[in-house]
């Protein structure tokens, strides 16, 4: 599941704060419908977590324990390379 190059990007965008579908969509050069999707899988595995303000949906990783698992992937990832 963390192996799809999509939601790394994602995580490693939401690895620097809390982001808005709209603007994480415009970040990782994806559709809006498309990072949804994704996010709603990360959701599922309980890496992300989300808060509504209107008619927005802002995302941020679970906690530190997810940014440790995205830093280990990222750098398991960079040394395969």
């Amino acid at each position: 599941m963390l192996g799809d190059p999509n939601r790394l990007r994602i995580l490693s965008v939401l690895a620097l704060g809390e982001v808005c579908v709209q603007d994480l969509a415009a970040l990782v050069q994806m559709s809006e419908s498309a990072v949804s999707h994704q996010l709603r899988v990360l959701r599922a595995m309980r890496l992300v977590r989300y808060r509504r303000e209107k008619r927005k949906a802002f995302y941020q990783l679970l906690d530190h324990h997810v940014l440790e698992l995205y830093r280990a992937v990222s750098e398991h990832l960079d040394e395969t390379d």
